[in-house]
Formats: structure tokens, sequence, C-alpha cells
């Protein structure tokens, strides 16, 4: 890899996207951080992206905002719909439609401005909530459109989509990013999490998170609520 190579690295808050910020950190990529303020139940998680931004020497962090909100159709999106606390079949009611597309094509032209061929993205297909847009195949398909659709792809410039933790179990992950040197305590992952970051500790993504220190065998510094 050339030195000082750039690289978008999509920054949510939570423990998956600060362990990708370290990795790209280790290949040696300058990172530029983009979080999301999509009309999300709380601002906990982009406050914790700045907090790991920081921490983790980023070169940029920029937090894109859209309003997924006006569409509704997830539980992370509209207040009317409950957050699941009890593990269910099929794709559950936290999935936001398109939202990894929508977040993935503007890093993409991010990436395009900065001449850079690289994205990281936290996605994670073991150990996650049965999300479509979390699939290897998915990735695949997305870096496929990405050097069809832009300047660089079809002027030889191929960028590609790196997701690191596809494979990994969240305890596996939590060991890579402890021996990386990530502070989880900085981190927000509760889809629910209160002004402060507490987490709920019941909700899907905390039920995930709690299992995979304890599977990890390193405390979890998770501040919850009760």
């Amino acid at each position: 890899m050339e030195p000082s190579l750039p690289a978008v690295v999509l920054l949510s808050g939570g423990l998956d996207s600060a362990t990708v910020l370290a990795l790209a950190k280790r290949e040696g990529y300058v990172c530029h951080a983009l979080s999301f303020d999509y009309g999300q139940r709380h601002s906990a998680e982009l406050l914790a992206a700045q907090r790991v931004a920081t921490a983790l020497n980023a070169a940029d962090h920029r937090i894109f905002r859209m309003d997924l909100a006006m569409f509704g159709g997830s539980a992370l999106t509209d207040v009317g719909m409950a957050i699941p606390e009890i593990p269910a079949e099929g794709i559950p009611a936290t999935y936001v439609p398109a939202r990894n597309t929508i977040m993935l094509s503007v890093a993409l032209a991010w990436a395009e401005v900065l001449k850079s061929a690289a994205i990281f993205i936290g996605v994670n297909a073991v150990d996650y909530s049965g999300y479509p847009d979390c699939r290897p195949e998915y990735i695949a398909a997305f870096e496929t459109m990405a050097n069809l659709a832009t300047k660089a792809g079809v002027e030889g410039k191929r960028l590609h989509i790196h997701a690191p933790l596809i494979q990994l179990s969240k305890a596996e992950i939590i060991q890579l990013g402890t021996r990386l040197g990530v502070d989880y305590g900085m981190t927000v992952s509760c889809y629910q999490a209160d002004s402060s970051g507490r987490a709920c500790g019941v909700c899907d993504s905390c039920r995930l998170r709690r299992l995979g220190f304890q599977q990890a065998e390193i405390p979890d510094p998770t501040r919850y609520r009760a």
C-alpha cells in the first residue's frame, strides 16, 4: 500500500465501526471518518463517534445529515414503533430500509473527491440481526456497482469496499479491537440509549454486545441503565 493513502471509514459510534477504524489505521490508511445523523432515535451514538474519531486520530470526521425518519418504516426512525426486546425470526423492526446503500453511496462520493480507493464498513454477517445489507453478497454487489458508476471506476482506478469484520463473531471482534487498543467504553451500540449514552441492556444490539464480551472473556465496559 502507498504511504498516506486515504480511506473513508463509516463510523456509527458503535463497537464494530470503532474496531474497523482501528484496523484501517493499523493498515496505514489516513482515515476520513463519516457518520450519519439520519433521524435515529438518539444522538448518543454520534457523540460516541466523535469520541472515537478523536481517540483514534482520524484525519477528519464529518457528520452527514439526512432525514430517513420522514419515511419511517423502522423502529430506529419511527418512535411509534417499539424496539424489539425479544429475538424473533426474520428481519427485525430495527432494519432501516436502504440505510447501508445510502450511507455507502455518500461514502463513495467522498472517496472520489479524496481520490481514495478504499471504503471501510463494519458490517457483520455472523452475530448480527439478520439485516440483508450486511451480507457478503451485498458488499460485493455494491463494489461492482461503484466501479461501474464512478469516474474513477471507469478510468480504471478501482475502489474496494473493505468489510473486515463480516465473517467474525462478536467475541472475535471484541478480542481483535482489544488487541488494537480500542476503548469500548467510548462506544454506544444500544438502539435506545438515553441522553447520556447509557444502554438499555435488553434490545437486540445490547444482547449481542453483552454476549460478545462474555464469550470473549473480557470485562464489559458498557454503562447500562440498570
